[in-house]
């Protein structure tokens, strides 16, 4: 697959860009992309909830009437979840919610991720460039001059930019990764991702099957 390379200015440059149809074209799966958006879902959560059991209650343990004889249920404390401020029963307990997958898995609900966004034409792949100073004025001319300023934007660098990274914090829908950080959850979560030239060998490299 070949697409045009851009330059910062939005403008097509002479060269072409050459993407490997192992990574970018493949059959996508679907039950992959599936179990690596859960994953990923699952490990941002904090598991931190908690409720308290009738155990756990400060209250008194009176017995509040007797055993037999009233013709009522029989109560034996008032930390009963029966009772308001009582006990919860089988309340949520801290818990980890992530669960092992795959690395194969992983890289194939990558490489089918890129391979819906080939086929919707929303990669675009941008010539290498730097920022010598971080300025978010240069950040937003970037994405006007390549239509992207009210479109949820992946960049994907080499390695990390600092300048590019501080430039592109403040802008809502926008975010700069590395080539080894890329995850499924954001490539399918922006409309368009962009690449820098030299990213592609490095993005190859990490979902190959080698």
């Amino acid at each position: 697959m070949e697409l045009e390379v851009y330059n910062i200015s939005g403008q097509k440059t002479a060269k072409k860009a050459l993407l490997d149809d192992n990574v970018f074209s493949i059959e996508p799966n679907d039950h992959a992309i599936y179990l690596e958006v859960k994953h990923h879902m699952a490990n941002k959560r904090q598991g931190t909830h908690k409720s308290k059991e009738k155990g756990e209650i400060t209250g008194s343990t009176r017995k509040l009437k007797r055993q037999k004889g009233t013709g009522t249920a029989r109560f034996g404390s008032i930390k009963s979840p029966l009772f308001k401020g009582g006990g919860r029963v089988f309340g949520p307990e801290p818990r980890e919610y992530g669960f092992k997958l795959n690395k194969k898995v992983r890289r194939l609900a990558r490489k089918s991720a890129l391979t819906y966004k080939a086929k919707e034409n929303g990669i675009i792949i941008l010539e290498d460039f730097n920022f010598e100073t971080p300025k978010t004025k240069i950040f937003l001319e970037l994405l006007k001059n390549l239509q992207l300023q009210d479109k949820k934007v992946l960049m994907v660098l080499t390695e990390n930019d600092k300048n590019v990274f501080l430039s592109s914090r403040n802008i809502q829908k926008t975010k700069v990764v590395n080539a080894a950080s890329i995850s499924t959850y954001d490539i399918l979560n922006a409309n368009n991702v962009l690449i820098a030239e030299s990213s592609i060998k490095e993005i190859e490299k990490i979902n190959s099957n080698n």
